[in-house]
């Protein structure tokens, strides 16, 4: 029996036998039938479910009733793959399109979607900028999007991604009518940002509460020494599987690799394996070979699975929000779960230089609006180009980030809050090299066409530089001497490619913005967007400043959890707590911090400046110096292979802060 969405959304008896048809379910969890309904009637909705609670549902049940395609925008790639595996049990037609599939794979995603085969397709939000997926989403009705991790739109969120901010306007573009925001991490001053940014109303606000009486919190003041000893009691007493969370790649492979030798079935995860290695530890671990996975937060997003029993936390997580994150992976079934803390002091400095690293200095910023600027005056020259027009800034990321030193991510936000100022605002992207070649013979194709199509292809195929079998588009002369826009030329070429006339490549991602070349030209432009930085870095090592003190409280750490994420609801006492339990935390360092060596200090910073001299047009600044000497990845010091220099990562164990106060010192008696 088939039923409309209004027959859906008005009638529970409809709404169970859907439920229990598709999903084998007999009634809908708290929470899920209310954003059901909103979204059915034609409201968009923010649903904040705790972990495990079942966000997903809502958009999985809603698809099916709604008449077009629900477009899920997913953050990471391991989550959109388990989804798709259970949509995929339950029969329902779904797709991504995503790094992992090949040309022919991704066309045929693309060829099930504009048929209507499928009813949920799941993406990056970075696939809106490939101008490939823009012309085939433009031909395609859809009902719904779907943003999960919504936290992620939030400046005051703690996983905030920038391109993230685009998704309004992307909603707006493509005219969908529904939206949907799902998380289980929001604090109050998230969550009304977030709704604020799609216009959802306070009313559609779906929030279910965060406490969960199965979780079992322990916070241990545990000596950094005795931590291996500890964890290998800790998994030892434990009869079923767990996650143990680190701060660094080399620290995974290095507790996985004590625990298997006292004979504990663990394998290390981090981003730096290869993807086959990575999928085969998650299929492992969800199948039970592996008990524990030692890991970075790079796993356990795309985890779904019910019954893992302990999460231990052997390095401190970066904020109460990714705690909260990682803890809510365990007892999804129901069950008692335990979730350990491990806690002291000595990392601290680790997790504070993920936060310095992310702020760029002064000279990287105005090494972007100097080229801002260059951009547009290269733009106004008389050049005649499609994209030309007017003051434009075209920039590739990657190439940016490293001429500027500064990481990608801050890139991005940098480039956001040049947008928020007014002084750019995004166009589109396109990719700079557009290359195809024939499957069939150049003529065959053309014989397929009418006389003004046929004009139009060998005008296209004049314009391309073969080499061999392979040629390279040459959009600039072939608009000059024709005029055919590129948008024109790429559908053409997307419709060789689906008729399997010609296969299609793309690369070099190319950002094109439009410049308010007064706004641009504002005194201390640089200098305000450097402060801002600077503030953002401030919050952030409040944040963590946070996280040691909730560590440490007198109160019961469930409680305080809840209200951090705004539900007041949750007991003043939850009985299933180390603090309630009588046990407060007391952090220390317990290792003996090195004394920074001003004379080795010198002598590496003079290392440094004498390896880049010449080579690069770069001020070595004190931030520079730091984050030499307590190797940071930037992108200066992996173009110029510093990580080889004697004075690199010196300083690792001491703190930011100290090692600047000694490097001013310095500096100042040069």
């Amino acid at each position: 029996m088939q039923f409309s969405p209004n027959d859906i959304a008005n009638n529970l008896q409809a709404q169970c036998a859907s439920l229990a048809s598709t999903f084998g379910f007999n009634a809908f969890r708290g929470g899920q039938q209310q954003v059901v309904n909103q979204l059915l009637t034609g409201d968009s909705s923010l649903a904040i479910f705790p972990t495990g609670s079942g966000k997903s549902l809502c958009y999985q049940f809603c698809a099916l009733h709604l008449p077009h395609l629900t477009l899920v925008v997913s953050p990471l790639l391991a989550l959109m793959k388990d989804q798709l595996a259970f949509l995929e049990a339950k029969g329902i037609a779904s797709g991504s399109i995503d790094s992992t599939l090949s040309a022919d794979e991704q066309r045929t995603t693309m060829e099930r979607g504009r048929s209507g085969e499928i009813k949920i397709l799941m993406v990056s939000v970075e696939r809106f900028k490939n101008e490939r997926f823009r012309q085939f989403i433009d031909s395609v009705a859809v009902s719904m999007l779907v943003i999960d991790e919504a936290h992620c739109i939030s400046e005051w969120g703690h996983n905030f991604r920038p391109d993230y901010l685009k998704l309004p306007d992307y909603r707006q573009q493509l005219n969908i009518p529904l939206v949907l925001l799902l998380t289980a991490t929001a604090t109050k001053k998230v969550k009304l940002d977030m709704a604020k940014r799609f216009a959802i109303l306070p009313e559609h606000i779906v929030q279910t509460g965060f406490y969960r009486e199965n979780l079992d919190l322990q916070v241990l003041a545990t000596p950094e020494q005795e931590k291996d000893q500890m964890l290998l009691q800790i998994v030892s007493d434990q009869r079923g599987c767990g996650i143990v969370y680190v701060t660094l790649q080399h620290t995974a492979e290095q507790v996985a690799h004590r625990l298997a030798a006292n004979g504990v079935s663990a394998k290390a995860y981090h981003a730096g394996l290869g993807d086959e290695i990575r999928q085969q530890v998650q299929q492992d671990f969800m199948a039970g070979k592996t008990q524990v996975v030692v890991a970075t937060i790079a796993f356990g997003m795309g985890i779904d699975k019910s019954d893992i029993r302990f999460v231990v936390h052997y390095d401190l997580p970066k904020s109460i929000e990714n705690y909260s994150q990682e803890i809510g992976r365990a007892g999804r079934d129901g069950q008692l779960s335990y979730c350990i803390t491990l806690g002291n002091l000595d990392g601290l400095n680790t997790v504070e230089n993920f936060v310095y690293g992310d702020t760029p200095e002064l000279q990287g910023i105005q090494h972007v609006v100097d080229d801002i600027r260059k951009g547009t005056q290269s733009a106004e020259s008389g050049i005649a180009t499609e994209f030309s027009q007017g003051s434009q800034w075209e920039v590739q990321i990657h190439g940016l980030s490293t001429q500027s030193n500064i990481r990608q991510l801050p890139l991005k936000t940098l480039l956001v809050q040049l947008e928020l100022l007014g002084v750019v605002r995004p166009q589109y992207a396109y990719f700079a090299d557009v290359r195809y070649k024939f499957l069939k013979d150049k003529a065959e194709v053309l014989k397929r066409f009418d006389a003004s199509r046929q004009v139009f292809l060998e005008s296209v195929f004049q314009h391309t530089d073969f080499k061999k079998i392979w040629g390279s588009l040459k959009f600039d002369t072939l608009f000059q001497e024709t005029g055919n826009e590129r948008a024109r030329v790429v559908a053409a070429l997307e419709y060789l490619q689906q008729n399997q006339l010609i296969e299609l490549q793309t690369k070099q991602m190319t950002d094109v913005f439009q410049v308010d070349v007064d706004k641009l030209n504002q005194p201390q432009l640089a200098e305000n967007l450097h402060a801002y930085f600077v503030n953002k870095e401030q919050k952030e090592l409040q944040r963590i400043a946070m996280l040691v003190r909730f560590f440490q409280l007198d109160k019961c750490l469930s409680h305080n959890l809840s209200r951090y994420f705004d539900d007041q609801k949750a007991p003043e006492k939850c009985g299933h707590c180390s603090v309630c339990r009588g046990h407060i935390a007391h952090f220390h360092v317990t290792n003996i911090v090195p004394e920074i060596d001003p004379l080795a200090v010198a002598e590496g910073m003079q290392g440094l400046a004498k390896h880049i001299e010449g080579k690069v047009n770069y001020v070595l600044t004190a931030d520079t110096y730091c984050r030499f000497l307590t190797g940071m990845s930037m992108p200066l010091f992996t173009r110029l292979k510093l990580r080889q220099l004697a004075g690199f990562g010196l300083c690792e164990k001491i703190r930011y802060a100290t090692v600047k106060d000694a490097v001013s010192q310095i500096l100042a008696r040069v």
